[in-house]
């Protein structure tokens, strides 16, 4: 066995890419290593739609949004629930570092070239009191780009040496220390053993193998749901985590999890239950199997989590929003790169008139190709072939998903003298500019005008791991007993972006991909000041 580099990094995603430009500053040597192919370096950032947390920002002064570290950090810790307790000591620690630096984070971000969207988002409404969710043009895999050229311009590159195909399985150790890693060269089979003194567990969280989402399913969801789709990467398996576990570290809180209720079908999928989220029409009706409108009404936007937890509860734990074209032109998104390419491709002319006048590629590419969208003229016609797809043996019935629709069309028509809550949630939306140009008005789902009929059914998809390897502030990894095991580190998703839990029960968006940056950033500090 050789001394293959100073340090080793399992993973190039963001976090382990950021981890490696950070660290080339110290003159390390640094070997980078990955299960997938190059074309995927960027992990699931890359198809992410790049959103990041921040405060206290140039972009959110501009449109005059007050905001602080401080205001940010109860925002947090409140929405999070995380406590005062010794139990989530190192979580908060995480969380109050992050809103303090998150300013500089953005700085250092917009230093490397990076540009972001022109008005800040105001996503997880019931958390984040003022607007901070900045969405990097581009999107994510802008952001991955961005740190690419920062890493190919460094001037230290020659020192990085990156390995594709590689599978690590395994942490080698001597007298309490980690001292490498073992694995398999994925393409030769060829086994691999590499030392270093220091090694960087960027992989990920849990939530690509079905099992394992279903073997850490928080006890709010259960039972869980027939089906799970899932939007993690397929490499997504917790090998690390129960590496890390076996070589002394404390891996924590795996049932703590981000998930979404808009989950589809992809329709070209590149792994078991690939699934897309949606960002569900606000205007839709969410309504169960059966044609009952799920209550209180579901608008996402507000609370993330309470949307699944709803999801989850419904017969056979899926649902369907219930819309029409017109609606669905203006209001429906999808997460992520793929879905959003004059995001991603930085057209902006076809982005400002996706805005203002309707996405009309994405409601082609939805109703032409996913399985989950069924379209139809009619609502007996639309009832139908919702049945065609129904889950468990759960019937959806004409009667009562019309009186559903009639009920909710004719809250429509009162506007604002509505006292119905979800209605009262457009109000508090279109209140934000932002929102404001990406919500109908007056459009009722029943208008023969505004067809035809559409109807999305939405499963629950699992996406990050907010549980994960704990971590002091310096992203080294420590036992139960709070002491730091020499030579391991670990950075992002892994480390529950953060001290093992960084976000708690719930995160305020932008936390995740801000997270993977945020922990690599201070694992470069520390190497730089000697830790």
């Amino acid at each position: 066995m050789t001394k293959d580099g100073t340090t080793i990094i399992v993973g190039a995603g963001l976090a382990g890419l950021t981890a490696a430009l950070e660290l080339l500053d110290t003159g390390e040597r640094i070997v980078l290593v990955d299960r997938d192919s190059p074309e995927a370096v960027g992990g699931l950032a890359r198809l992410s739609f790049g959103g990041l947390f921040f405060a206290n920002t140039p972009l959110q002064a501009r449109h005059k949004i007050t905001d602080s570290a401080d205001a940010a950090f109860a925002d947090w810790c409140r929405f999070g629930e995380l406590t005062e307790g010794a139990e989530d000591a190192l979580p908060r620690a995480w969380a109050q570092a992050y809103c303090a630096d998150s300013a500089g984070l953005y700085h250092w971000l917009t230093g490397l070239g990076q540009k972001f969207m022109p008005v800040p988002l105001w996503v997880e409404r019931d958390g984040n009191t003022v607007p901070r969710w900045h969405v990097c043009w581009g999107t994510g895999d802008g952001l991955v780009r961005t740190i690419l050229r920062a890493l190919e311009a460094h001037p230290g590159r020659d020192r990085l040496t990156i390995r594709y195909g590689i599978r690590v399985d395994g942490l080698s150790t001597s007298g309490g220390a980690v001292t490498g890693i073992t694995g398999e060269d994925e393409a030769t089979g060829t086994p691999v053993a590499l030392d270093a003194a220091r090694v960087v567990i960027a992989t990920g969280g849990i939530n690509g193998v079905d099992a394992l989402i279903r073997e850490h399913w928080h006890k709010d969801w259960q039972p869980a749901p027939p089906v799970i789709l899932t939007g993690a990467h397929q490499y997504g398996d917790g090998t690390m985590h129960r590496a890390a576990a076996g070589a002394g570290a404390q891996v924590h809180r795996l049932d703590r999890n981000w998930n979404y209720a808009g989950g589809i079908h992809h329709w070209n999928p590149t792994k078991p239950n690939h699934g897309l989220s949606t960002v569900p029409a606000r205007s839709a009706l969410w309504v169960n199997g059966q044609g009952a409108r799920i209550m209180p009404p579901m608008v996402s936007g507000f609370d993330t989590r309470d949307l699944f937890t709803q999801l989850c509860r419904q017969p056979a734990g899926y649902g369907w929003q219930v819309m029409n074209r017109k609606i669905a032109l203006k209001e429906l998104a999808v997460s992520g790169a793929e879905m959003n390419p004059a995001v991603r491709d930085h057209k902006m002319l076809s982005f400002a008139a996706q805005i203002l006048f309707g996405n009309r590629w994405l409601y082609d590419t939805l109703t032409q190709n996913c399985v989950d969208v069924v379209v139809a003229d009619d609502l007996p016609s639309l009832v139908n072939k919702m049945n065609a797809l129904s889950v468990g043996g759960v019937e959806m019935r004409e009667d009562t998903l019309r009186a559903a629709l009639s009920a909710w069309d004719a809250e429509i028509a009162k506007g604002n003298g509505s006292s119905d809550p979800q209605m009262q949630a457009l109000t508090t939306l279109r209140q934000w500019k932002a929102d404001k140009l990406r919500l109908t008005r007056g459009v009722k789902v029943l208008d023969p005008k505004a067809g035809p009929l559409v109807a999305i059914r939405t499963f629950p998809i699992a996406r990050k791991s907010l549980g994960g390897i704990v971590t002091d502030l310096a992203s080294r990894v420590l036992t139960p007993q709070g002491d730091a095991i020499p030579g391991l580190y670990a950075v992002g998703e892994a480390a529950g972006f953060g001290g093992g839990n960084m976000n708690g029960i719930r995160g305020l968006e932008g936390t995740f991909l801000g997270g993977a940056l945020y922990t690599a950033r201070r694992l470069g500090a520390a190497a730089r000041e000697g830790a």
